[in-house]
């Protein structure tokens, strides 16, 4: 039977969490060398290489096993010592949970749910933001024990929900419709403009604006382009008149209301489905999270079309 130990599975963690090996053995205090032979030790003992030598360092497909392994140790090493300390005199330590999440989800309502494990939990976040189409990513690798993602097929080792439809709305600045698209007084128009005229993209991976776009005219945009990678920038640069683009229904409502955006395609929005998938492991305060992002998102989310309570596992 193959059995890791403890001191070499927290290694693992800090080589990758922190990058290099120096840095992770400044945080174990021992040297760079105890570092490698470690990992190079649990190497032998499993038969395949479980980290890529680069920087910053990534695992392998054997290592993200491991290293999800590690990090389910670690935290049923931390519910236990906790548990233990309520009981008793034992001092309990704080679990950290990491978890990845879409920049428009952290930006509107995903922080609320996390208030709400804070309220009686102590527990700590590390927040990776990634796009909704990569988080899952996140979790084969093992970096993350949970995730908001767009893919409704479970990772491996991973149960997946359906959280919901993030609903965004094709808007832009009274200074850009004027500037821009006076005159485009039907959709169709309109959607001709769009074409041409400056958008506001998160990063250049961003496809939401692009591929509304293609959907509804039949390619991509043909206009020039700005890059703005938070969500809270991206709707002010857009309320700005730097370009137009889609906005989630939680940033802009307001704004339509207050008539200091317009909404340029009424009878055409963008609907992304959300999922949340999290590992298999029977831990109370993952399920603590759990339950929270899912009543969170079932108060600020559009049905998925499928029962709330439907899971899907394997």
């Amino acid at each position: 039977m193959l059995r890791l130990q403890r001191e070499h599975l927290e290694t693992i963690l800090a080589a990758v969490d922190l990058g290099t090996f120096e840095a992770a053995a400044r945080a174990l205090s021992i040297t760079p060398s105890a570092v490698s032979q470690r990992i190079k030790a649990m190497e032998q003992l499993v038969g395949r290489v479980l980290l890529q030598r680069t920087v910053p360092i990534e695992p392998t497909a054997a290592g993200a096993v491991v290293l999800r392994h590690a990090r389910q140790v670690r935290l049923l090493d931390d519910e236990t010592a906790r548990a233990l300390g309520e009981g008793g005199d034992a001092r309990s330590s704080i679990p950290s949970i990491p978890l990845a999440v879409n920049a428009d989800s952290l930006g509107t309502w995903f922080l609320d749910a996390l208030a709400l494990v804070r309220a009686d939990t102590e527990v700590v976040f590390d927040l990776h933001r990634e796009d909704q189409d990569r988080t899952a990513e996140l979790l084969r690798s093992g970096t993350v024990m949970a995730a908001v993602t767009a893919e409704s097929e479970p990772v491996q080792g991973c149960s997946s929900v359906p959280l919901g439809i993030d609903r965004y709305r094709a808007v832009a600045s009274p200074a850009f419709v004027t500037r821009y698209l006076d005159g485009a007084d039907t959709e169709r128009r309109m959607l001709q403009r769009l074409d041409r005229v400056p958008l506001v993209d998160y990063d250049h991976d961003d496809d939401l604006q692009q591929g509304f776009l293609r959907r509804v005219v039949g390619h991509a945009p043909r206009g020039p382009r700005h890059f703005v990678p938070t969500s809270a920038d991206f709707a002010r640069a857009v309320s700005l008149g730097f370009g137009w683009g889609l906005l989630p229904e939680a940033q802009c409502l307001g704004a339509l209301e207050q008539g200091s955006l317009v909404e340029l395609t009424p009878g055409r929005r963008a609907d992304v489905a959300l999922w949340w998938q999290r590992w298999n492991l029977a831990s109370p305060l993952l399920e603590r999270v759990t339950d929270a992002v899912r009543a969170t998102a079932d108060e600020r989310l559009h049905p998925i079309g499928q029962r709330a309570g439907q899971t899907v596992a394997r």
